[in-house]
Parts: structure tokens; sequence; C-alpha cells
């Protein structure tokens, strides 16, 4: 606790919502500690080498119309970099796997009659007009989207698409979760942008937190990596009250405290939080992902992204990341992800890397047979319990508040993403509205609307 002096504040979480809450602190002048559990920063945005390559551990993009994630790059002086790139999608329907990258291909798609085909399109234009997102957050996404595209179309290509994305909670979920997809994917043309286009900076997520590291401690942010907090608590003395956040090795501490990471880990690090607050953080159901990274000899097909409607694959979609980033950046090789979404019960979590590499390969040879001559030069696998808040029907009115019943101690994360889909811009729009209204209200209270 700091007394007589500005205040002190710690935050919790170097991803890329940590990462931007602590400039913005420093920019203001705050003293900021960030603690970061891992060695390396940028969280579910963090790199990691495969084989004898270093790029992004998870699969991103950054879209023209991600006006927040292009502002924050343009701060780290890096948004001049980028390269834009119009790409190809993916459709495996039926054993078959088709270009859907424009209205002509969409049209020629196997799987659906040509009604449907429009009643699809037609949902999508129509879901590009609504504004009220709090109505559809009280709307199961079966009703909502059968309702719009019928039924035939729903057990054919929404149910499909749903379940590779949320399981079997696709059930419980709202017709908010396709929406806030949809407005992402017309967020281009919204904004008057012509069409839609993919970016990335020369060196990816490495680049980007590399260079967040560096003008964080220009800022004079104590950025403290390898150092996992344990304990939030409390503290009291000299007529101030404050937190002491703990670590394996020392305590500290702090006036404001931010935390970053997802409820049910703040709920653990804060024993002093109400039973109804533990209760209400620990009751946000995430959606995880196992995700492999491949580093191929040869190209695929060419598609950035692909869906994945038949059954039975190890895998919920196929990036063919080499399709959009220069292969330069691979040494010439082909980099592709395998991401499997799962809840963190799934057993996918306890297979060893030995079997995961077995039945996913298997799994890719289904896709693109002639893989089996394409060797494979290195395979990684990252698993993670806590992705994405699953889109239940009435979330964010369940959604505990940023401020807590522990003065000084704000929860912002990516659950507070109410009518979004988890990507870095919207994670770094709830960061920016975050820090506006922690300085605005010295870190009492926060407002995210």
């Amino acid at each position: 606790m700091s007394q007589g002096q500005s205040k002190t504040w710690a935050v919790v979480g170097g991803g890329m919502m940590g990462l931007t809450l602590a400039w913005r602190l420093a920019q203001a002048g705050k003293q900021v500690t960030l603690f970061e559990a891992s060695q390396t920063l940028g969280g579910l945005a963090a790199p990691w080498s495969l084989g004898d390559i270093t790029w992004d551990r998870h699969y991103h993009v950054t879209l023209l119309s991600d006006l927040r994630t292009r502002a924050v790059l343009e701060g780290l002086g890096l948004e001049s970099t980028m390269r834009w790139v119009e790409t190809k999608t993916g459709f495996l329907s039926q054993g078959k796997l088709s270009s859907m990258s424009n209205a002509v291909e969409y049209l020629k798609l196997p799987g659906l009659s040509l009604v449907d085909k429009f009643r699809v399109g037609a949902t999508i234009v129509y879901g590009s007009r609504v504004n009220d997102w709090r109505a559809l957050e009280q709307t199961p996404v079966r009703d909502w989207l059968t309702g719009l595209s019928g039924a035939s179309a729903f057990e054919r290509l929404w149910q499909p698409l749903l379940e590779a994305k949320l399981g079997d909670a696709w059930r419980e979920s709202s017709a908010a979760f396709i929406w806030a997809t949809i407005q992402r994917l017309y967020a281009a043309r919204r904004t008057g942008l012509k069409k839609e286009m993919f970016g990335y900076v020369p060196g990816g997520y490495a680049r980007i937190v590399e260079r967040f590291e560096e003008v964080l401690r220009t800022a004079g942010v104590n950025v403290q990596k390898g150092q996992a907090v344990q304990r939030i608590e409390q503290q009291t003395g000299g007529g101030r009250v404050g937190l002491r956040v703990s670590t394996a090795d020392a305590s500290s501490d702090f006036d404001r405290v931010v935390l970053t990471t997802t409820p049910r880990v703040c709920a653990r690090m804060c024993p002093g939080l109400s039973s109804a607050e533990q209760d209400a953080f620990n009751s946000v159901a995430y959606q995880g992902v196992v995700c492999a990274s491949l580093l191929l000899e040869r190209p695929l097909g060419g598609y950035y992204l692909s869906y994945l409607l038949d059954p039975g694959l190890p895998f919920t979609a196929l990036v063919e990341m080499s399709a959009f980033v220069d292969p330069t950046e691979f040494g010439g090789k082909t980099l592709a992800y395998l991401p499997r979404y799962a809840p963190a019960s799934d057993p996918a979590f306890e297979w060893s890397d030995e079997h995961l590499r077995e039945v996913f390969l298997e799994g890719l040879l289904r896709v693109y047979p002639p893989v089996a001559d394409n060797p494979v030069h290195a395979f990684r696998i990252s698993r993670v319990k806590e992705v994405f808040p699953l889109p239940r029907l009435g979330y964010s009115s369940a959604l505990p508040p940023a401020t807590t019943s522990i003065p000084g101690l704000t929860a912002v994360s990516s659950a507070h993403i109410v009518n979004g889909t988890l990507n870095v811009n919207d994670t770094l729009t709830i960061a920016e509205r975050a820090a506006r209204s922690l300085l605005f209200n010295d870190g009492r209270r926060v407002y995210l609307d």
C-alpha cells in the first residue's frame, strides 16, 4: 500500500487484455506491475516454436474492420508493416471438399437445396442488420435459425457448425452467438469497405508480443514473467486499504489490482470474495480447445479456413495458415492448425501427444487423402481448458460485474465479451473500455457498457 504517494497498480495476466490495460494505465502516469504466470507474454496469442520456426500457438487473423486491433498495432509501430490478403474458404460435406469463397461457389455447394441456400443467405443478411443483441440473448439459437433458414438448413448446415464450436452446449446457447459471428463477418461492409481482407504482422504474434514488452518497459511497467499469482487478499493499516498479491516467490502490496484471468481462476485467487460472487464466478462455463500445429512439406488445399460438416472427425475445423501467410515465414513449408473445441471434460485433454498425432493425422487423411505423401516435419499440441465462455441463454444477466466487493479489486476478462466473439479485436475493445473506466473512477468501479 502506498502512503503519501501516487497509487500503485497490479495487472494480473499478460494476455492481450492485460498488456493493453497495463499500457493504458502506465500512459496515464500510474505505477504498474504486470504479473504473468508463463515465461512468455501473450496468453492465447502467445508464440511458440514448432520445429525450426516460431509462430503463433493458436491461429489468429486481423480483419480490415478490426479497428481496435489496428489502433493498438499503430501505437506499437507495427500497423504499417501489416500484409493484407484475400483468402479462400473450404467446405467439407458428404466427403467432398469444395471451395466456398464467393457467391457462385456457395450456390454450387453440395448438401443443401437451392431454397435452403437462399434462406441461409437471407438469414445472414438479416442478422447483419439486427442491432438488439440483448433480445437475441434470450432466444434459443435453434429457434432463431430454424425460423429464418428452415429445419432442413439448420440440420444440414447450422447444427454441424454449432456443434463444431460449442459441442453439446449449443443446445443451451442463444442466438446472440450466431448474431455476433455475422456481425464480425459484415463489419467491413458496414464501415464502407468494399470487401473484407485478412491481415497479419510479419513475424506473427512473436513480433507483436516482443514489441509490446519493449513498450511496456519503456513506459515504466514492471513486467514480471514466470510469476503465477496464487492469492490476492485485502490488507489494512495506517488508515489505508490495499491488496496483497502473493506469488510462490514473494508478496507485494498495491492500491489497485486488475485481474484479467478467467472467472474460475479469479475465484480461486481471491478467497475474500463473497459466497455470492464466488458462485457467480464459478458458474461461467468455458469451452476449451485441443489444437494441433503441423508443419508440412507441401500445401494442402489452399483454403485458409475449412468448415468440416462431416461427422466423426477428431478435429472441428482446419486452418491452413500458409494459404494466408507468406510461406517464407515458415521456411517455405506449410503450417496448418487442427483445432478440437471441447469442454474441459473431453477425454482428448488426457490423450498423449503420440495418440493425438495418430488420430489427428488419420482424420486429416480423410479430408486430404494426398497428405499421406506429404511429410510432417513437426507436430505439437496445445491444450487449453478455458478458451471462451459458452453463450448460454441470458448470459450477460448472470455475469458477475467487473467491480468486486473487495475495495480496489477489479476482474475483467474474456467473459465480459457479451456482444461479440472471442477474438483479439473484441478482447482489446473490453480492455480499452475497462482502462478508460478505471482511470475515470480511480479504480473504484468499472463500467464496460
